[in-house]
């Protein structure tokens, strides 16, 4: 087995501007705040507010060559109309050559614990769907639960109303949205990536069936936050197949989250769990299950993480070096329907352990080693060590 050795040696040089310090993994999860909440808090004093994040990485599986990538860059402009009205939009450029727009919303407060959204949003599903700027989570890649199940950055165009209670310590949000997209000249659902081909991102989303969307989130004890996410509604085919039986799927996806800080320990975790409908019609219209018995797209999809995080400096230090370590089951083939044989290989699990070394507000260093496996009697999954950097401003 290939031996991994590597001396990684950094040197940042940070802007001496920024709006803010950052709210992130090391604080009270109550106060944490995501970048387009950061933009709507309206802590700038200015109508038009600019940010960042981005992560570079570098990834190195035991039997392969590494690999280095500008992962993300995702810029952040939102503009305050007046006291009411406030538009945000997150341009993202993907490993530097893609372009995507994560967000794009205008929201109108109607009251203090109110408000209605309109655009281009993140889903409220889990924790890092929507806190999945790179200070606030640890390890240099995101939970593969929050990639195979949920699939970050899962946004799409829709409305909604938001808001918070704070005299019963509960936020909520509810939108109605259109859904994953499941034929578009071919599948774009299966075992392998389960959903996550099917998100339309806002790009000339095609849409037959609304989806509804909700998430509570309770604050009212100290240093915990609980979510509560709820996802149902059916898949989009385009016009010539949307009346085929099999062309689309119903869904109807839980989450359970948890983030809990105490002086120097922090902890999370999340469960999801999405059942599919129609799933044989699915796979006997676009797999060849003679030739493919255990490729098509499940009926059950389920995952979870906990994870565990120690501040190694002392509490009155402005830098933070969490020592973390967090364990990970999740398979898209958690069921299946009619001829599809259940296939051990996306039944899988990763134990993740390493470094979070926050240097300043908003720029992080990031070292792990991930374990990885599957339930395949005798696989041999690549291990793979990461390091990562990390800003947010």
């Amino acid at each position: 087995m290939k031996k991994l050795t590597l001396l990684f040696t950094i040197l940042i040089a940070s802007a001496t501007y920024a709006q803010t310090a950052q709210d992130t993994i090391t604080f009270n999860p109550q106060k944490q705040l995501n970048a387009a909440q950061r933009i709507l808090s309206g802590n700038y004093g200015e109508a038009v507010t600019v940010g960042a994040y981005g992560e570079l990485t570098y990834n190195q599986p035991e039997a392969d060559n590494g690999e280095l990538d500008v992962q993300r860059l995702v810029l952040l402009f939102g503009y305050k109309f007046n006291d009411k009205t406030q538009f945000v939009t997150e341009v993202e450029f993907e490993h530097v050559e893609e372009v995507f727009i994560e967000q794009a919303f205008v929201n109108y407060a109607v009251a203090p614990n109110v408000s209605l959204r309109g655009g281009l949003m993140l889903v409220p599903m889990g924790i890092v769907n929507e806190f999945h700027e790179p200070t606030t989570f640890n390890g240099v890649e995101r939970p593969a639960v929050d990639n195979a199940i949920v699939p970050t950055t899962w946004r799409e165009i829709g409305v909604g109303v938001t808001g918070r209670f704070n005299e019963i310590s509960l936020g909520y949000q509810a939108y109605v949205f259109n859904g994953f997209q499941s034929v578009n000249g071919t599948k774009l659902l299966g075992g392998s990536s389960g959903l996550r081909n099917g998100r339309q991102k806002g790009i000339k989303s095609t849409i037959n069936s609304p989806n509804l969307s909700a998430k509570l989130d309770y604050y009212g004890l100290p240093g915990l936050r609980l979510g509560l996410s709820g996802y149902f509604g059916r898949t989009q085919a385009e016009d010539d197949v949307d009346m085929v039986d099999g062309s689309d799927i119903g869904i109807s996806m839980i989450g359970v989250d948890a983030r809990y800080a105490y002086q120097r320990f922090t902890a999370r975790g999340q469960f999801i769990h999405a059942s599919l409908s129609d799933t044989e019609d699915y796979n006997n219209l676009y797999y060849d299950l003679a030739t493919e018995p255990n490729e098509g797209l499940g009926s059950t999809l389920q995952g979870w993480y906990v994870e565990a995080a120690y501040n190694l400096l002392p509490q009155n230090k402005a830098q933070r070096l969490f020592a973390f370590a967090r364990y990970e089951q999740y398979d898209t083939h958690a069921d299946t329907e009619g001829a599809l044989q259940q296939n051990d290989a996306y039944n899988r699990n990763d134990f993740t352990t390493g470094l979070s070394y926050h240097i300043a507000p908003g720029v992080v260093l990031k070292g792990d080693y991930q374990f990885r496996d599957n339930a395949v009697s005798g696989s041999d999954v690549d291990n793979r060590l990461n390091f990562g950097i990390g800003v947010w401003f």
